[in-house]
């Protein structure tokens, strides 16, 4: 089995809701998000890719214009924007361009993530 994968940036805020008042997530806050995005594939093109990087560039381009320094409230449409969440509508956005998509992961810290594979 082939596997890549590509990293991206982006800042974000959210309110998870239905947390007890004093849980710190209850509140407006904000995260400098880490996403990987892992393809994978038994074959490769032509040119010997799994898929070519420069074509994982559409995403970049989705964040940027669609997710980084918004409301993930407002822009998932969800009132818990979880990080979990936030991995399944990558995956999804993924899988309707790239066949080989496997995995997301979605890091809103250093140490904690989420991840939404196939």
């Amino acid at each position: 089995m082939y596997i890549i994968s590509k990293e991206y940036h982006f800042s974000a805020s959210h309110i998870l809701h239905g947390l007890a008042e004093d849980h710190p997530c209850s509140r407006l806050h904000g995260h400098n998000y880490v996403v990987e995005v892992e393809l994978q594939s038994e074959v490769l093109d032509k040119n010997g890719f799994v898929r070519d990087y420069h074509e994982l560039d559409a995403l970049d381009r989705y964040i940027k214009e669609k997710i980084d320094h918004r409301h993930l409230n407002d822009v998932l449409g969800e009132n818990n924007t979880t990080a979990e969440q936030v991995a399944k509508h990558l995956y999804d956005w993924c899988k309707e361009r790239w066949s080989e998509i496997f995995a997301v992961r979605v890091k809103e810290t250093p140490k904690t993530n989420a991840e939404y594979r196939s």
